[in-house]
């Protein structure tokens, strides 16, 4: 008999209060895939190139897990309140009937229990299938499905979520069913008597909302014009002000909800829209605090949300090779290295194969004042005509020695990075020689240079140095076309006068990051010998995938099928697989965290909502009960509830879409969300945004309809319908 009571209710219970328990299945869902996040596809796949960064990410998995227990703790804790509260009256019953306490917590704590496992079977079957989604949508944007696919069922990550769980929701079980065992039966009968509201003094509710409008701007004059100030504890000033702002705000507007209504006293015979305020007054007014934490946790929401958005769109520059030329780059004794790659089993692999070689300028033989020896290069008229160029304020901070360094930004000026990469590298300059230059233009299908024996030409690294045109650089070219007309040379290389080509191409050198450079000087083979430095000269050996090869099995199978051939050859060699890898990793590393955090914090916020509307109308339901009687008609009252459904979720996202905006607007400035591709950002963030309104509907309409119920059960009184 006491199972079956219990079963019964805990039924009852997850159909009356069907937001609170498919907030569990999506908690319960969220932390299943967070958790599983090291058995996916795409998880596996980085591993093989990021395994220290993968391991650094996935130990602070745990970190974000703990703390969604946190905050879900409190959203158990409140929604468990909220039932016992609708429930007092069956609780006072039971006991009245001579049921002891100790059962009836027992009994509370069976129901719970009951509920946790249902929540918890629908939650990780949803959570296993939206992993599987994740893992395969991941790998076939990463390879198109040539990652071989494996089940991520993660039992540890099962183990987890069940233990978090059961563990919060009997904590909170257990908190509560104190509350009930110290109360009396006339309590839970007669339930509490509503406090009587407090509307405060006028005067004092403006002084509240302008306090609070004052800090807001305060706090978001911070985060856009002081936002990384003092290692960025303005930030945390900027955060306590404006959740301080919200709260005085919400409190002073919510208690001066009273002077809208009087605004309507002339419909005040047609409808319930002083009702209707009145209503949405004191669902304000007596929780402020809670609806402005809720507007808090939204507009985190929405800039968590932004930034995972953002880094998700960066997941189109993982795909696009940019400067990057070469799959492969091999280094180890030239001979051998060229034997190995021209053998049989590594011809299908190897198209465009090119040696590199590179090394740096020798000193003159002679030394300088301060015993250092002097540079070859004498490039003092180049300096002085890109210093001409750049504008009048960086131009006074170098003439006047202020600028000591140089830092490269695609927000600088093209002629200061120009100056920076020149300045860093032209005492001792790389050398290229020319026929490996030629090597790697004509696998792009450009001319050759073809250099005179006194020309050289300028190359500058764009995967180090950013770079507005790869073609050109139309500042450089100005200046030698000037130079030229004017039959100038801007250089001289062991006093002899040396000409500089016009702009060239620009591609990575190597696969990935071995030689790590900003600017060389390509010379004329015979310039090489004659001014290396022999002890710093390398060679590298560069190839690409065959593109036919590529075409019949795309690129990434190709490169692991190479890369395991390169592996027991004892040849150090560096792959594309390694810069796709890396920006792949950042991509999941910025977006799998903020985007679930995100998400969670809007949940929980559209719950609380949700939950303190259905509170107020069960405090409230007699005056229902009183307006049937007056005449209203069960569509007029149904036609108010949705009014002040519909302001109870307006009124927190409106203050928070404020507050969000601002800080995507100073993210954005300080390049902490970053998005190259344009195009990307509204489709995209437009995705975002209808799944966050979607979110939002999805919460407004269930209040709705369990507010309907609510009336519904008013039809046996006269005149509802």
């Amino acid at each position: 008999m006491f199972s079956r009571l219990i079963y019964r209710n805990a039924k009852r219970n997850r159909k009356e209060n069907l937001i609170y328990f498919a907030t569990l299945v999506t908690a319960i869902a969220s932390f299943y895939i967070i958790l599983s996040l090291g058995r996916q596809d795409v998880i596996l796949f980085l591993k093989e190139f990021e395994n220290d960064s993968i391991d650094k990410l996935l130990a602070q998995m745990p970190i974000v897990y703990l703390f969604a227990l946190f905050l879900l703790f409190f959203l158990i804790l409140f929604a468990n309140r909220y039932q016992l509260n609708r429930r007092s009256k069956e609780f006072g019953l039971y006991l009245l009937l001579g049921m002891r306490k100790k059962r009836l917590v027992l009994q509370l704590l069976a129901e719970g229990f009951i509920t946790s496992i249902l929540a918890l079977i629908g939650g990780i079957l949803i959570g296993g299938f939206l992993a599987e989604i994740i893992s395969l949508t991941v790998s076939k944007l990463v390879g198109q499905g040539i990652i071989g696919h494996q089940i991520s069922l993660s039992v540890g990550a099962i183990f987890f979520t069940i233990i978090g769980f059961l563990f919060i929701q009997f904590i909170a079980l257990v908190i509560l069913g104190g509350r009930l065992f110290n109360q009396e039966i006339h309590q839970l009968l007669y339930e509490q008597m509503d406090k009587k509201q407090d509307m405060g003094h006028f005067k004092g509710n403006v002084l509240n909302m302008l306090i609070g409008s004052v800090l807001l701007g305060v706090a978001y004059w911070i985060v856009l014009y002081r936002f990384m100030d003092f290692a960025g504890l303005l930030l945390f000033v900027a955060l306590v002000l404006g959740s301080l702002g919200t709260i005085l705000f919400m409190r002073g507007f919510g208690k001066l909800l009273g002077l809208l209504a009087s605004l309507f006293k002339y419909k005040s015979t047609k409808g319930l829209h002083t009702f209707t305020l009145r209503q949405f007054q004191e669902n304000v007014a007596n929780r402020s605090t809670s609806v402005a934490v809720t507007s808090i946790l939204i507009t985190l929401s929405i800039i968590l949300i932004a930034d995972g958005a953002s880094t998700f769109i960066g997941l189109e520059s993982v795909f696009t090779r940019g400067s990057s030329l070469y799959d492969f780059t091999v280094n180890g004794d030239k001979q051998k290295v060229k034997q190995f790659l021209t053998s049989e089993k590594m011809v299908p692999y190897v198209e465009d194969l090119n040696l590199l070689e590179i090394g740096k300028m020798k000193y003159k033989d002679e030394r300088g004042e301060d015993d250092f020896p002097l540079s070859l290069v004498d490039w003092s008229e180049l300096r002085e005509q890109i210093i001409m160029a750049l504008p009048s304020n960086y131009k006074e901070q170098i003439l006047s020695g202020e600028m000591q360094s140089y830092s490269f930004s695609s927000k600088n000026p093209e002629v200061l990075n120009l100056l920076g990469a020149l300045e860093t590298d032209t005492t001792t300059p790389y050398l290229i020689p020319e026929s490996s230059y030629n090597g790697l233009l004509g696998a792009i299908g450009k001319k050759p240079l073809n250099l005179r024996s006194d020309e050289i030409a300028l190359y500058f690294n764009p995967d180090f140095m950013p770079m507005d045109n790869l073609e050109s650089m139309p500042v450089l070219d100005t200046i030698l076309e000037k130079a030229a007309k004017e039959g100038q040379n801007l250089m001289s290389i062991n006093d002899q006068a040396i000409y500089i080509h016009p702009s060239i191409p620009m591609r990575g050198l190597v696969a990935d990051r071995s030689v790590p450079i900003f600017s060389a000087f390509i010379v004329p083979d015979h310039m090489f010998e004659q001014l290396l430095n022999t002890e710093t000269y390398v060679s590298y050996w560069n190839f690409r995938i065959p593109q036919k090869l590529q075409d019949q099995q795309g690129l990434m199978k190709p490169m692991m099928e190479a890369r395991d051939l390169l592996k027991p050859s004892g040849f150090k060699f560096e792959s594309y697989l390694q810069n796709f890898g890396r920006k792949l990793f950042y991509v999941v590393a910025g977006s799998y965290a903020t985007l679930y955090m995100g998400f969670l914090f809007l949940i929980i916020a559209c719950t609380v909502l949700a939950l303190q509307f259905l509170t107020q109308m069960k405090q409230t339901g007699q005056r229902y009960v009183t307006l049937s009687m007056l005449g209203a008609k069960r569509n007029q009252m149904k036609k108010s509830m949705h009014r002040q459904v519909l302001l109870t979720f307006l009124l927190p996202i409106s203050l928070a879409c404020v507050s969000g905006a601002v800080g995507i607007r100073a993210m954005i400035s300080f390049v902490i969300i970053h998005i190259e591709d344009k195009a990307l950002l509204y489709p995209i963030a437009l995705t975002f945004a209808c799944i966050v309104i979607v979110i939002l509907v999805i919460y407004g309409v269930a209040v709705a309809r369990s507010a309907d119920h609510e009336i519904d059960k008013l039809r046996w009184k006269p005149n509802i319908d």
